[in-house]
């Protein structure tokens, strides 16, 4: 199985926006910010996608 750097690389970065996405929403909860929940939210879900597509390119 060859693994492709740059899927590699999109799969970490995707990893590590997801991470600060549930970090960022999680303040933002406590804060009883909702601006900031909602953004960390989407911040995690667009990481969850990058990884998905590392995962995929580093299948193809």
């Amino acid at each position: 199985m060859i693994i492709s750097k740059s899927g590699l690389e999109i799969e970490t970065k995707g990893t590590m926006e997801e991470t600060e996405g549930k970090f960022r929403a999680g303040l933002g909860k406590v804060a009883a910010d909702t601006s900031e929940h909602v953004k960390g939210r989407a911040e995690e879900a667009n990481g969850k996608i990058q990884k998905d597509l590392g995962k995929t390119e580093r299948k193809v």
